[in-house]
This record gives structure tokens, C-alpha cells and sequence, in this order.
């Protein structure tokens, strides 16, 4: 298992990420109100409708998750002839292949929502089996779009299109392609998904698939290995709501393999608003990760983290990267989290701070073991600028820079200590071996570097020079370093 901060990496990576995402898609719609009285005609609320929304539903939700975080993904799905299948394509923005049913109902969930809080849900749809030639035409799209390193997803709402022979049909199709199937499950019978990646039931699916408790750890491990015994499922990545995740890595279909593991993953605290479409996020994320050459265990990692954020927000939500890495970084980091910013947020607050006629500086280091040098630079630093964005090196990039037992601390620590001391105003980590990118991005007014470089050796300081900045060398504080501090320690 990696530390956060290699899963922020992880998470730079998903642009790169394929996936195929077939299933029931179905249009969410959500209309808001205020309710302010109880009606005359019943004991039930009245709802003054002030606003609509239109979201894409089920494998619909899981399209629009991935397309949030950057993934290249498409999706398969059949809807009827009529408005609301209509509609459904259109949210798609081009990122599917729907085809369409005469007679067909899409389906649609109408959310009635007031004060943040949900006061009825009405369903239309129609969840009869596809007819053979439809299957095959589902079968047909998949082959046409499981290219080398794509991912597919199966998003099974029970609504007819992923049935037991067009499930098998895409698994099998899938399997020999080499390609890793994520399935978020429904209905009692688990074998239908034989020779899947991954399922990823919640608590009560996972209890109706298997017929066993699930109030604890134990008892939800038993149920994964059953599912993985019984059904020839790979893993199993149950969520479990407040009380987190359960991964179990069956080692291929077999649970007593030397490779089984087993995670229990706690939740990330946050306030619930709403869980719909949390269990469409979980397998986004999952999926983009694993397409991305990830662990099942770092996937699911990500993903929790992922679920913490969406069931804080109303409705069918999603989330963008620099809410997961601010979450990722939450679980370490504690004063120094408000001061740690990814670089659009930082490009914003830098904008604010010109607006106000201050003057922005920028430094660079890996700060590992943090010495009186290094507080002489910030200090320098600072007094040269009004705010002070230091760019910190990731964990990969000091281990390129400065080899395998480097860091010392990593990149989590090291902004904790960092984001203690007054003289920095903000943080940002780059995973680069220099901080090019972030001083074109920033363009500070002052670059800070040690007097142990010349001005023809900063990076970067030919940018700066070119728009008027100005280069300060901060003069050197003698006889400390990180090297031979750990040299000392290691005598």
C-alpha cells in the first residue's frame, strides 16, 4: 500500500486513464423548492417548484464521474424513442453510443428536493430484457471500443440491458482481451459476473447476494470471500457507508491463494447530504485508477476518499481532482492545510493578491529534515515579498533528485512543518525534477533562490527576468544542510 501522497501522483495520472463504461443509463431529474406549508387537502407537504435540474443517471453517472476527473470514457447504453432518451443524449455531449428502442421507455427518476432534503422520489421506466438483436448489437459496440488498456465497466441497475447473456458476453469478450471488468452489481445472483475484475456491492447488496450478516468486519470479509469462492469473482470492494470499505483481493478467483489480502478501509469523515450516485463515483474512480496500471488496494483508496467528498453534496454529484487531493492530503496534513493549494486554486488566490498590489515571491527546495538554513532562506525570502509561495518537491521527484532513501519525511510531513512557519504564505507540490511549470504558471515578482547558485543557474530566472522580475540569491546560513545532517545522524 502506498501514503498519500502516491496516490496524488495516482491521481495526476487518470487523464491518461480508458474506459468503457455499458450499462442502464437513465436520466436523473431534480426539481427544487421550498416548502412552507402543509396542504389543506392531506397531512403532506407542498412544494413551491422554484428550479430544475437534468443529470445523467446510473452507467450515465458513472460516464459523467469519469469525465470529471479527466478520463477518456465512453459509454453504452439503450434508451427509447422519446423525450427523455432524447435528453439523455444530449447531456452525453457526444461520449456515447446509445441505441435507441421503439417502444421503449427510458428510464428517469424524478427527485423532489427542499431545504437540501429529499421528499420523494417517482420512477418511470420500463426494465424489460433486450431482444437478442439488440444484444448483439450491444456485443458488436463493446468489441468496437475495447481497445488495448481500456477498462470496461459494468453498471447493472436491473433495468434490462445487462442480461445474463449479454453480461457473460461482455466478460468473456473482455477476459480475452486482457482487460480488467469492474461491476457494480445487482440482484442476488453474483455468478452471472464470473470472470470479473471486481464487484463492488454496498453492505445490503452484498448481504441479499450472499444470504450471511455483515454488521462487522468479520462478518463482511466471510460474505467477499463467499462471493469470491462461489462466484469466480476476483475481488470484491464492499462500501459500507459510515463504517468505510472492505476490499478483498481473492488472488484471482482463489481465496486461499498466497495473494489474498484483505483492507479495511476506514471513511473519511464528513457530514452525509446525500448518497445518490456515491456507489457510481466509487466505481469511476476504481476503474480510472486500475486503468492507470494501479493496485486494487490503491484504487479502492482513492475511491473511498472520493465517496467521502460526493455524499457531502446534493444530488447525483461528482468530483473534480482538486477536491481529492485536497481530501488526500486532509487525512496527513493538519495546520498546514489550509496554506497547501493545487495550482489552480493557487492561481486564483495569487490573482487576488495582485488585484491588491502585493507583491508575490516564489522559492523551491525539497525541505526533508528542516534546519536553521532553511528558515533563513524563508526568512530572507519573505522579507523580500508580501506573500511567499514555496514550491515543494513529491516524494517521487526528491527520490530522482536525490535517490532511494529520500525523503527523509514525506512530501505530507514535510508541508505539515513547513505550513507551521509564519514566513510562508502558500504551498504547492510539483512532481517534476524543477518547478519550470510552476513559475511560468505563477510568474512571481521575486525569485528566491541560495547564494550557492549564480544568477545564470537559477530555473527558471531567465522567465522572470524577461517580464521585469527579479532574481534575490539569499545569502547562506554556514555549516547546515540536509545532507549532512543525515550523515550525522547515521555516524
Amino acid at each position: 500500500m502506498t501514503d498519500n501522497s502516491d496516490l496524488g501522483v495516482l491521481l495526476d495520472g487518470l487523464a491518461a486513464a480508458r474506459l468503457l463504461v455499458i450499462g442502464d443509463v437513465m436520466l436523473d431529474r431534480f426539481i427544487y423548492g421550498k416548502v412552507e406549508r402543509i396542504s389543506p387537502e392531506g397531512p403532506i407537504p407542498v412544494l413551491q417548484i422554484q428550479r430544475e435540474s437534468l443529470m445523467l443517471g446510473g452507467a450515465g453517472n458513472v460516464l459523467r464521474n469519469a469525465a470529471a476527473l479527466g478520463v477518456n470514457a465512453r459509454l453504452i447504453g439503450v434508451v427509447g424513442d422519446d423525450t427523455t432518451g432524447r435528453e439523455v443524449a444530449a447531456l452525453t455531449e457526444g461520449a456515447a453510443e446509445l441505441i435507441t428502442e421503439k417502444g421503449r421507455r427510458t428510464t428517469q427518476k424524478e427527485r423532489f428536493v427542499a431545504q437540501g432534503q429529499q421528499l420523494l422520489r417517482a420512477d418511470r421506466e420500463d426494465p424489460r430484457l433486450l431482444t437478442s438483436a439488440l444484444a448483439a448489437e450491444i456485443l458488436t459496440a463493446a468489441e468496437k471500443h475495447l481497445t488495448p488498456g481500456t477498462v470496461l465497466v459494468l453498471s447493472d441497475y436491473g433495468k434490462g440491458l445487462l442480461s445474463d447473456e449479454v453480461t457473460a458476453g461482455l466478460i468473456e469478450r473482455a477476459r480475452a482481451g486482457g482487460h480488467d471488468i469492474v461491476v457494480d452489481p445487482k440482484g442476488q445472483n453474483y455468478r452471472r459476473y464470473r470472470g470479473a475484475s471486481i464487484v463492488t456491492p454496498n453492505k445490503k447488496e452484498l448481504q441479499g447476494a450472499t444470504g450471511l450478516p455483515v454488521a462487522t468486519d468479520g462478518e463482511v470479509l466471510a460474505a467477499c470471500r463467499q462471493v469470491v469462492t462461489d462466484c469466480g469473482i476476483h475481488a470484491v470492494l464492499a462500501t459500507r457507508s459510515e463504517q468505510g470499505m472492505t476490499l478483498f483481493d481473492g488472488g484471482r478467483g482463489n481465496p486461499t491463494a498466497p495473494d489474498g489480502q484483505v483492507h479495511h478501509l476506514s471513511a473519511i469523515a464528513r457530514e452525509t447530504f446525500d448518497v445518490s450516485g456515491a456507489g457510481d463515483t466509487v466505481v469511476a474512480v476504481l476503474a480510472a485508477a486500475l486503468a492507470c496500471g494501479a493496485s486494487l488496494v490503491d484504487g479502492a483508496r482513492l475511491a473511498n476518499a472520493a465517496a467521502g467528498i460526493v455524499v457531502g453534496k446534493v444530488g447525483t454529484a461528482v468530483v473534480h481532482p482538486p477536491e481529492l487531493l485536497k481530501a488526500l492530503h486532509s487525512t496527513d496534513l493538519m495546520a498546514s492545510e489550509d496554506k497547501l493549494m493545487n495550482l489552480d486554486s493557487l492561481l486564483e488566490r495569487v490573482a487576488i493578491w495582485r488585484r491588491s498590489g502585493l507583491r508575490v515571491g516564489f522559492t523551491n527546495g525539497c525541505f526533508d529534515l528542516l534546519h536553521p538554513g532553511h528558515v533563513s532562506l524563508l526568512s530572507q525570502a519573505r522579507a523580500a515579498c508580501d506573500r511567499l509561495i514555496v514550491g515543494l518537491n513529491s516524494d517521487h521527484s526528491v527520490r530522482r533528485l536525490k535517490g532511494p532513501e529520500r525523503p527523509v519525511q514525506n512530501e505530507a510531513a514535510r508541508a505539515t512543518v513547513l505550513g507551521s512557519l509564519e514566513p510562508v504564505s502558500r504551498l504547492v507540490v510539483f512532481n517534476e525534477d524543477t518547478p519550470i511549470k510552476l513559475i511560468e504558471s505563477i510568474k512571481p515578482d521575486v525569485l528566491i533562490k541560495g547564494a550557492d547558485y549564480r544568477l545564470d543557474q537559477v530555473v527558471g530566472g531567465d522567465i522572470v527576468q524577461s517580464y521585469g522580475g527579479e532574481i534575490l540569491l539569499a545569502a547562506l546560513k554556514e555549516g547546515h544542510s540536509t545532507t549532512r545532517t543525515i550523515k550525522k545522524l547515521s555516524e
